[in-house]
C-alpha cells in the first residue's frame, strides 16, 4: 500500500534528522530501502521537493545533499556553513541579508522566490 505524501515526508525528514551531516537523495534512498525495498528514488525526491519548500529542509546546491532546517528563520534566508574538512552545516538565520539581497536582485530586474546563502570553509573544530 502506498503511503500518502505527507507520511512519506514525515519518514524522509525523520531520516534527515537522525543524521549530522547532509545526505544526498540516493543515501536517503539506500537508508529507506531496508524496511521498504520496492521504494523507488522519484518517492525519495517528490518528499525532498516538498520539505524544501515547506522550509523544512533545505537542499545544499553546491554538494547536492540535504539537511533538515534546524532554526527559525522569519523571512526565510537560512545562511549555511559547510564544512569542507568534516562536512558538518551550521544553520544561522540570515534575516537581516533580506534587504541587501532584495536590492542587488533589483538591480537587475531579478525577482527572487527564494534565499539561500552557502557558506563554505572550516569549522572550528577542523580549523587549524
Amino acid at each position: 500500500m502506498r503511503k500518502q505524501a505527507a507520511v512519506r515526508q514525515s519518514d524522509v525528514l525523520d531520516v534527515l534528522q537522525d543524521h549530522d551531516k547532509p545526505m544526498t537523495a540516493y543515501a536517503i534512498l539506500d537508508l529507506m530501502k531496508v524496511d521498504e525495498p520496492d521504494l523507488a528514488a522519484p518517492t525519495v525526491y517528490r518528499a525532498l521537493a516538498a520539505l524544501t519548500d515547506q522550509g523544512r529542509a533545505h537542499k545544499l546546491e553546491s554538494i547536492k545533499a540535504f539537511v533538515p532546517c534546524r532554526c527559525k528563520h522569519e523571512a526565510a534566508v537560512p545562511v549555511l556553513a559547510i564544512c569542507e574538512d568534516c562536512g558538518t552545516v551550521e544553520e544561522h538565520d540570515g534575516t537581516s541579508l533580506l534587504p541587501n539581497l532584495t536590492a542587488l536582485s533589483a538591480k537587475s530586474s531579478f525577482d527572487a522566490t527564494r534565499h539561500i546563502v552557502e557558506i563554505h570553509g572550516r569549522c572550528d573544530q577542523c580549523s587549524p
